[in-house]
């Protein structure tokens, strides 16, 4: 996987578009789960997709999850949520995302593709605030959790790029 600026890949999803329908992966890695969301074809609204389980033996399964939606799904890239704390700099779970990106590169796997990170503050806390109201088993809750937080990740991506106004299709 190549590293893009956040700016950088969209330009290049719109690029890809203008020839074949590209859509991006939003990705909320966490230390059991890893919440998977998915733009529309118009890369203006994000949906939720599904949760991968995530272990330390299972990146090489994981990564051909994610080949596999690649080209099932038509992919150009992918946010990768990223903790950033109050003042902008890198949280204690930086490292950690850090480090699972690294191991998704080593298996090859991924190589055509293109990421970048997002900030992904407070995207758990407002998903959990509107589930804690549908009165959800708590197991069910963490997967639903997951999902929602990658789509709330996605969603601030998608619309922050369609605010800059060079970069509308």
């Amino acid at each position: 996987m190549k590293f893009l600026k956040p700016i950088e890949l969209f330009q290049q999803i719109l690029k890809a578009n203008a020839v074949e329908h590209k859509r991006l992966l939003g990705l909320d890695i966490g230390n059991k789960y890893v919440g998977l969301a998915v733009s529309d074809s118009r890369n203006k609204v994000a949906n939720p997709l599904s949760v991968l389980v995530r272990r330390k033996t299972n990146t090489e399964l994981m990564a051909k999850d994610l080949q596999t939606l690649v080209s099932e799904l038509s992919l150009g890239g992918i946010i990768i949520g990223y903790p950033l704390d109050s003042v902008n700099s890198s949280s204690p779970g930086a490292e950690r995302i850090k480090f699972f990106v690294e191991d998704l590169n080593k298996t090859g796997k991924l190589d055509d593709l293109s990421y970048t990170y997002w900030d992904e503050r407070y995207t758990s806390k407002s998903c959990e605030t509107l589930l804690r109201r549908l009165n959800i088993h708590p197991v069910e809750q963490k997967t639903i959790l997951d999902k929602f937080a990658a789509v709330e990740i996605l969603q601030r991506y998608l619309d922050h790029m369609r605010r800059i106004p060079k970069l509308e299709d």
